[in-house]
């Protein structure tokens, strides 16, 4: 695990970021581009329409995957991540009757699609510690306390 979970963390990451970017530059096809659409018309106060947030969300987010795939360029794409994620979150608070049945304690399948990128940015952290050289180690560090 300490040999490869880094590399299968970034590439999971990255099938997922591709996989939901790609599905978005085709009408009707993602679940989350009418919800998307609106946070984007929103946030912009209607200044970039859902017609033009929506495929620019799935350019961003299908980039995001493909440097996570190609292991190039992390630096660039894990900032592209992590400027996008807080806008991923935005509906829970922008549009909480849809994201929720009863706030906050029972999200919607809308809802749950959402707070999964809480997994998504976890795993984007610990893909970014080995950016600059950090490891994942197979041997125990003698010097920690123990449980």
């Amino acid at each position: 695990m300490a040999t490869h979970g880094i590399t299968l963390t970034r590439i999971a990451l990255g099938v997922v970021f591709l996989w939901f970017g790609a599905i978005k530059f085709v009408p009707g096809w993602s679940p989350a581009e009418e919800l998307a659409g609106r946070t984007i018309e929103r946030i912009t106060f209607g200044a970039v329409p859902a017609e033009v947030g929506v495929p620019i969300l799935a350019a961003w987010e299908s980039l995001i995957g493909i440097g996570l795939l190609a292991g190039r360029f992390l630096r660039v794409t894990l900032l592209l991540l992590f400027a996008q994620m807080p806008g991923t979150l935005l509906p829970l608070v922008l549009f909480p009757a849809e994201t929720f049945t009863a706030f906050p304690y029972a999200p919607t399948m809308e809802g749950q699609y959402i707070i999964k990128n809480v997994v998504l940015i976890g795993a984007a952290i610990v893909v970014g510690a080995t950016v600059r050289g950090g490891e994942l180690r197979a041997e125990p560090n003698h010097r920690s306390i123990p449980y």
